[in-house]
Order: structure tokens, then sequence, then C-alpha cells
């Protein structure tokens, strides 16, 4: 590793005026720029490079921001990450990206490991199983700028971002009537997850405004699973359940875009052609959904947007810790969903 001792003997100055003129200490608008200059050209020759770790010891900055997700094979994450990733960048932050497994002991370990780190802020994309486990404490101990993607918390000092659930339930439904459907089954959220009541709810008080009766035999609620590519099979077992009860209906709209999928492909096994017979709707615009086929109708969340948007909550926290301001009550932001249409959802022949 190339030193300042070797980028001094290199430009023949000091070590200390090489010192000064590489971290631009503040004495260093008294060296000549000629000075400033040699010693720059010698540092590049012989590709020096600033020891960060040495920089964050004497400032007490690390510029890094850990990022805690809590099961990365979840295709929902992906355009959350990036938002995310991106945003980080412009920031001139580095993320530290930790995945949980889904287990409350990785999770502490991983975020005392972060926090010796000395991250400077903290950003969780969290799931339904943040809720049982209950890891409240040990984010509000850490006492850093912290912003949870996903779920909404009861508290002061946490943060987050969470999509408009009860308007992106709303935006499916309302879809399906307007295209002409009556006759609609539904896959219901796990009971367990903060998305499903307020989804649900939305999709009730379309209902209610519309005149549309939901008969509750056409309802199926998706089981609790810390597999998120489970929902798909489970999508296709329920699916497969309300065809069996032989009552008809022309429109299928699931929780999210796995189970959608699961139930396209239980309908195809039954010779049930999407959308000529039954559309389908679903919810989130993963990645797959407009390479699927049929492509998929959805309520697209802007995971992007929304990994974006925690971002600057929690550098406008570090921004007040750095300027020994007050840290302000936690910000809960709710971002709108919309509505993206496919070939999956078509009217009723």
């Amino acid at each position: 590793m190339v030193t300042i001792r070797d980028v001094a003997k290199q430009s023949g100055f000091s070590s200390t005026t090489v010192s000064i003129v590489l971290n631009n200490a503040p004495l260093s608008r008294y060296i000549p720029v000629k000075t400033k200059k040699k010693i720059e050209r010698a540092a590049e020759r012989l590709g020096y490079r600033p020891n960060q770790f040495a920089r964050s010891l004497r400032s007490k900055r690390s510029h890094t921001v850990g990022v805690m997700v809590f099961d990365m094979t979840d295709p929902y994450c992906t355009l959350v990450l990036r938002g995310i990733e991106n945003t980080l960048y412009q920031a001139s932050y580095l993320p530290i990206l930790t995945d949980v497994h889904n287990e409350r002991s990785r999770f502490e370990r991983y975020l005392e490991m972060l926090l010796d780190r000395r991250i400077e802020g903290l950003i969780v994309l969290a799931n339904w199983l943040f809720l049982d486990i209950n890891l409240l404490g040990d984010l509000e101990k850490s006492s850093i700028p912290t912003a949870m993607i996903g779920c909404e918390l009861d508290t002061d000092s946490i943060s987050s971002v969470i999509v408009d659930n009860e308007v992106g339930g709303s935006l499916a439904l309302e879809h399906l009537h307007s295209l002409g459907h009556r006759k609609i089954a539904f896959i219901r959220g796990p009971k367990a997850l903060t998305d499903s009541l307020p989804r649900w709810r939305g999709i009730r008080n379309c209902a209610h405004s519309c005149k549309l009766e939901i008969d509750p035999r056409m309802v199926a609620d998706l089981p609790e699973s810390r597999d998120p590519i489970s929902s798909f099979e489970a999508g296709q077992k329920l699916t497969e359940d309300l065809i069996r009860q032989k009552r008809p209906f022309t429109a299928l709209l699931a929780f999210d875009d796995m189970s959608a999928f699961g139930a396209i492909h239980a309908l195809a096994r039954s010779g049930i052609r999407v959308p000529e017979q039954c559309s389908v709707i679903g919810f989130d615009d993963v990645a797959t959904s407009a390479l699927y086929t049929p492509s998929l109708t959805t309520v697209r969340q802007p995971m992007a947007a929304m990994g974006a948007s925690a971002v600057g909550i929690v550098v406008d926290g570090i921004n007040a810790v750095v300027e020994k301001r007050e840290i302000g009550a936690a910000v809960h932001r709710k971002v709108a969903p919309e509505l993206v249409v496919r070939e999956s959802t078509r009217s009723p022949l």
C-alpha cells in the first residue's frame, strides 16, 4: 500500500506538507498552488489512495448506511434495493447489505455487526415476519436514523415508507368492474401481513360504492409462509379449490403477482383461458409480470421510489446528527400505487 511517506519521498516535500495537501486540511490554503500540484501528481503516479478507515476514525464518520433485507429471494426486493442503491450512490454513501434469512438471531447479529462498523443510518426492508419477532426494541436501541420499507410502526423514532394498500385494492377491483366483471373470485393476503387488511378494505369499499356483492364462498386466504415463492403454489392450490366449487367466476383478483401467476397456471391446467374466459389481476408489478404469458395486469408499487424515499429520510436524519440539530419525529410516508393494464384482463365474453 502506498503511504504518505512514499508520496513525500517522490515529491520532495515533508510528510506533514503532503498530508495537509492530500487531506485538504485547513492549512492547505497556505500552501502554494505549484506545491500542491506537484504533490498531487506524485500521488497519482504512485497510485496513492487515502485510508478511508483512518479518516473515518478522525472524523467519526463512515459514510455508510446499513441495508437489512429479511429475504433476498423475495422478487419484491429487487427494485426496492435498486432505488436504495442508486440514491445512496448519488448521496455519496456506501450501502452495506445484509440478508437476515427471516431469522431473529441473524437479524440481531447483523445489526450488532453493522453498528460495530459505525454505520450512520439504517434502512430495513421488512416483511410480515418482522411483526412476529418484534425487533422494534433492537432498532430503537441503535439510536441512528432508521427507516423501514413495507411496514409502518407505531413509534416516534423509526420512520417508514409504505404503499397505500387501500387505494391499490380499490384500483384493482375498479378495473375489473369497469370491464364488466360481476362474478369475481378473490385471493386475500395472509392475516398476519400488515398489507392484507388495508388492501382488502380498499376492495370492500370499492365493492360498496359499485354496489357489487362479494360472495364469501369465492374468497380464499393465502397461508402464512416464510418462503416468498410459496405464494405461487398457494395461489395455484387456492384457485383449484375455487374451480372445484363449480361456482362460475369471470375474473380473479389475487393478493400479489406471485399468487396471480399460480392462479393463471391453475386456470390453464383446468382448460380455462386467460383472459378470454377469466381475467386475472395481481399486485406489486415484480420484474417478471411484463414477461409472463399472458403479461400480467397488476397494481404497481413504485418500489424504486420507495427505496429512494427511505434513503432521503435517513440522509436527512444523518445531516441533522452531523450538524448537531435536533432530530425530528419519525416520518411516515405513504406512496400512491398505479394500475398497469396488460394482457391478462379483458371484458367478459
